[in-house]
């Protein structure tokens, strides 16, 4: 417990980033108060692609090539889960492939793994604003996303400008590159990435499928639930999974009971500007805390100019089915893992009296 509480209360390294933290606040600031003043709903989206790109760092040296990756991968996944919500099977597909694009890019350290997440809570939010507003074109949503980022791009390098750094620095030898994933990804056993790819697969696919069938209103809380659920490492135990995902329950139900509070977006947006300020400034390092804490930055941005907080239920009905199903996918695939496991342990446990009787008569023969 002491270790435990050690690693959490350390999760910060290093000093806070405000420079990058500014940029973040004033790149969202500007799509938060368009929104607000207009009511236009393309502002959400401009609001959650400054918020995607500044998770970026754009004083380090790969960080504005960074910030236009998630840039245009997120935009990319954003417009494709607002296409694939009136299409069963395709956003069944859509979310199985991207359950497997997080474990595969998991596999190859916790930035890519950053990476991975972060497209998956724009493909979630895609999804789940589709019917919420009268904005139904994914290309505009696509465009609105990448103007944002942008932006905020535009904000960072007159940051790197001010600190007197290049506008776009040197690039790594792509075979360097090349060598430090592979030497990542051969610290996971591919049996054990394999069974967490598929947990992965079946959770992100069902939640998908859930959120099209039922038509659900905010379905960004159950598959947002779903994939948040599945960072806590839910295969250890169970009583570590239970504790994870009442945790994540309960952080999502502290979130709606806020919002529910204010239901104000004018008071939502000042209190929101401060806290992606602070968010962006004490970014977690840790690849849980970072999960948690980016999604629930992502769910506040999405929420701060909603007109439907008078209907909590919704968002926590759909909060509790994600976590229930993506603890069920998980305790399910354990389970067969261990069945799986069993014959070959009985197999080593008859193997092992033979192998010693052998060793026995090899170290007696000489005598004889």
């Amino acid at each position: 417990m002491k270790r435990s509480f050690r690693q959490i209360l350390g999760w910060q390294r290093g000093r806070p980033a405000w420079g990058a933290a500014m940029v973040a606040g004033l790149g969202c600031a500007l799509p938060l108060l368009l929104g607000l003043f207009s009511g236009h709903p393309g502002f959400l989206w401009a609001t959650v692609g400054a918020f995607q790109a500044a998770k970026a760092n754009p004083l380090h040296r790969l960080g504005m090539l960074r910030m236009l990756l998630l840039i245009a991968l997120g935009a990319c996944s954003a417009g494709l889960g607002f296409w694939a919500a009136s299409l069963p099977m395709v956003s069944l597909g859509l979310f199985a492939f991207y359950g497997l694009l997080l474990a595969w890019l998991q596999r190859y350290g916790t930035e890519a793994g950053k990476l991975g997440i972060g497209l998956a809570i724009c493909l979630c939010l895609g999804q789940g604003q589709s019917g919420v507003a009268d904005f139904n074109n994914p290309q505009a949503i696509a465009v609105l996303f990448a103007l944002g980022g942008l932006w905020v791009t535009l904000l960072a390098f007159g940051l790197r400008g001010l600190h007197g750094l290049r506008m776009w620095p040197y690039m790594p030898r792509f075979m360097s590159l090349m060598k430090v994933l592979r030497r990542h990804a051969r610290r996971t056993p591919i049996r054990q990435w394999r069974m967490h790819a598929l947990t992965y697969i079946l959770a992100a696919a069902l939640g998908g499928l859930v959120v099209n069938l039922a038509q659900l209103p905010r379905g960004y809380w159950l598959t947002l639930a779903v994939f948040t659920t599945l960072q806590m490492n839910l295969q250890r135990s169970f009583a570590r999974a239970l504790q994870a995902s009442l945790g994540v329950l309960g952080a999502a139900a502290v979130l709606i009971y806020m919002g529910h509070s204010l239901a104000d977006p004018p008071l939502m947006v000042m209190i929101m500007l401060p806290l992606v300020i602070l968010s962006r400034a004490f970014q977690a390092h840790h690849y849980g805390l970072f999960v948690l804490q980016t999604t629930l930055c992502f769910l506040l941005l999405a929420e701060t100019l909603a007109q439907d907080w008078y209907l909590p239920e919704i968002r926590l009905i759909n909060a509790t089915i994600g976590v229930g199903l993506a603890l069920s996918v998980s305790l399910l695939m354990t389970g067969l893992l261990r069945l799986i496991r069993r014959p070959s342990s009985r197999k080593t446990t008859a193997t092992a009296p033979a192998t010693n009787d052998a060793r026995k008569d090899d170290e007696i023969s000489p005598l004889r």
